[in-house]
């Protein structure tokens, strides 16, 4: 059996089995947590022991933008190094899980209220090969991408995740990776070895969040401009909040909601991560 043939016995036909695989919503802060072991890592890897083995993971990352809707189709996609000055051995990770193009093929056609299109150009970015390494270090389980449109307003990515739906019954671990508080204009660069630090703000912004996310408010996390005037401080650009809109678009009715990695790093940047069901 080929390389290829190995992983796509995973991913073809996928058939409702029963089991709705729970939906993450990663903070993947520092690329160096992909090379770290450290608190956030191991509770990845944690998360990987208590929830089946998915047949495939779909990631909607905050480092993969894009005009138009697209999903990675290839093979085997590369990983992507998209950062700067970092230590080498960070840029010789190479991640070398396969692709599913039957499953990009299921998820486009899901996708019918847009028109998505199979990308053969991306890979692996790092808001998604610094998690999932973690959770599957074998690379034995097929790892695609959705990236995010940025010409779209946050409505139109809660109600796309919608449609992505049945894939939760098919064994597809849909995560989408990012932070919640995401100011790296302000980050403490001197205090990033102290995790838990964080500015008043990012903190208040994020207990805010938690909680309109425990209360099932989504419409406020949707409309988050008008959360509070300190909104900007936590979102002064949308790429990395618009991953949790996925989770919560993909949220069955009275499922239930955890917190993990609940920390902030630098002042203005925090772990929190959402895993529903």
């Amino acid at each position: 059996m080929s390389d290829l043939s190995k992983f796509n016995r995973f991913t073809s036909d996928l058939k409702e089995d029963g089991y709705l695989l729970p939906v993450l919503f990663v903070g993947h802060g520092s690329p160096m947590n992909g090379i770290e072991d450290n608190e956030f890592s191991r509770h990845w890897k944690q998360l990987a022991l208590e929830i089946p083995q998915p047949a495939a993971v779909l990631v909607i990352s905050a480092h993969w933008v894009s005009n138009g809707t697209k999903v990675t189709a290839m093979d085997f996609p590369p990983t992507i190094h998209d950062f700067g000055g970092f230590p080498q051995a960070l840029f010789d990770v190479r991640y070398p899980a396969p692709g599913s193009a039957k499953l990009a093929s299921e998820t486009i056609s899901l996708l019918h209220s847009v028109h998505a299109e199979p990308d053969h150009d991306w890979g692996l970015d790092h808001g998604a090969w610094t998690v999932v390494r973690h959770m599957y270090p074998e690379a034995n389980v097929p790892v695609l991408q959705l990236s995010i449109d940025y010409s779209k307003g946050p409505q139109y990515h809660y109600d796309l995740a919608k449609n992505l739906y049945s894939l939760r019954k098919k064994g597809v671990l849909i995560m989408g990776s990012g932070n919640m508080v995401h100011n790296l204009r302000m980050v403490a660069w001197d205090r990033l070895k102290e995790p838990g630090f964080g500015f008043d703000w990012a903190y208040e912004l994020n207990d805010k969040f938690k909680q309109l996310i425990t209360d099932g408010n989504h419409q406020a996390l949707i409309n988050f401009s008008t959360i509070s005037p300190d909104i900007s401080k936590a979102i002064p650009t949308s790429e990395h909040y618009i991953p949790l809109l996925y989770n919560l678009g993909l949220q069955g009715r009275n499922e239930e909601v955890s917190f993990f990695n609940d920390k902030a790093v630098g002042g203005s940047l925090t772990m929190t991560s959402v895993r529903i069901g």
